[in-house]
């Protein structure tokens, strides 16, 4: 997890503690981008709080708050748990069996690593290597 990240948990967990951050990623020099979650729901209000409640990171960086779409990123064992049987891309940080990318269905997920069924075969990818995953539209 990014620094950048784990500050903005931090903070969000003290003001709006059903929120969920996604993942929380700077882009570029200038923006970070950022993703949550909520019970009820990502709202547009509740994307202005959220961005109210993140001031030092509006100091340094321009912030882009919004939910997850349908592309929703994967970012934790959790997330991975919970979609077990939809599709998903994940990208390596290096090679791994030959390839950075991997778009198939979530067979599998323990707390080391994702089993995907790719079109090249089923693969395991520990959570270490993955440099970015999200769901994919059937």
């Amino acid at each position: 997890m990014s620094k950048i990240q784990a500050d903005i948990e931090a903070r969000l967990a003290e003001v709006e503690p059903d929120v969920e951050v996604l993942l929380a990623e700077v882009v570029g020099d200038g923006l970070v981008r950022l993703f949550i979650d909520h019970p009820k729901g990502v709202t547009l209000e509740l994307c202005e709080r959220v961005t109210n409640h993140l001031p030092s990171v509006r100091e340094k960086y321009a912030l882009e708050v919004s939910s997850p779409g349908t592309e929703r990123p994967l970012t934790t064992p959790e997330h991975f748990r919970r979609y077990v049987g939809r599709r998903a891309r994940v990208r390596t940080r290096g090679e791994h069996e030959g390839r950075h990318s991997f778009t198939g269905e979530l067979l599998n997920a323990t707390d080391d690593a994702v089993t995907v069924a790719a079109d090249t075969g089923v693969v395991s990818i520990a959570y270490a290597d993955i440099h970015r995953s999200n769901l994919v539209g059937d």
